[in-house]
Order: C-alpha cells, then structure tokens, then sequence
C-alpha cells in the first residue's frame, strides 16, 4: 500500500449548515460521529478515493473552536494514510520531525492517526492515520 491523501479537515462552525453544501452536488454524506477525546463531532464526504472530513467543535476549549476563532471557517488540515503508521511515527521521531502528540490515538471510524506539528510541515497540520483492518476504504 502506498502513501495517498486520505482526505481534507476543514473547520466549520455548523456541520448541517456546511455539509448542505455537498447533499446539494449530490455527494453521500455519513453518519455524524463524535470524536470525545478530540471535541469535535464529524462527517465525512467521499469524494474519488479520498474524502472531506467536516469538524465541528463541541466545547469552546477544542482545537476545532480555538482555530475557528483566530481563523475562521476553513482547511484545517491534510490527512495521508500511511502503509504502517507506527513505523512512520518511530521513522519520524527518529528523524528530529515534531509531533502534536507522541501518541497514536484511535479516532473517527476505529482510524489510528496522528498528527505531525505544522513547525516541521511547512506550516500545515499533517494527519497520518493507518485504518483498522476492518475499517480500510
């Protein structure tokens, strides 16, 4: 398996009001999700083989509220999925690159990811997630 572009985070304020968006081209959207560690509620919209992931922040101390407020509505993040997330994370703390967290977590949908600081990817926040085998698209 290669490395590809699992999909796009992009911060709302309202998920009904953002995804109304993608129901009216006629794209499938899922089943919100809450992430409770994260403070966000979700869904995502497949789009080719890779998707839109829309956030919506939960509490006013989340990530996703802290963002919104100092940037707005917007890209939030990339995501890539990784052939072999805990051989990437040991490659890339071997390599000096900064992590968000030396933790990797299980979020939406059973997907282990984690995220790497926007200081060592050129001011992007970078999601590396491995999927579940029983949740690979």
């Amino acid at each position: 398996m290669d490395f590809s572009i699992d999909h796009l985070g992009i911060a709302v304020k309202s998920l009904a009001a953002a995804k109304s968006i993608y129901e009216k081209l006629g794209l499938k959207v899922s089943q919100e999700e809450t992430v409770y560690d994260e403070k966000v509620r979700l869904v995502m919209v497949p789009i080719g083989e890779s998707r839109v992931e829309l956030l919506e922040a939960t509490a006013e101390d989340s990530t996703i509220a802290r963002f919104i407020a100092k940037r707005g509505e917007g890209l939030h993040h990339i995501c890539m999925r990784v052939p072999d997330l805990a051989a990437t994370v040991a490659k890339l703390k071997t390599d000096g690159v900064r992590l968000v967290s030396n933790e990797i977590k299980v979020g939406a949908g059973g997907h282990r990811y984690v995220f790497v600081h926007p200081q060592s990817s050129a001011g992007v926040l970078l999601e590396l997630v491995e999927a579940s085998p029983d949740n690979r698209p």
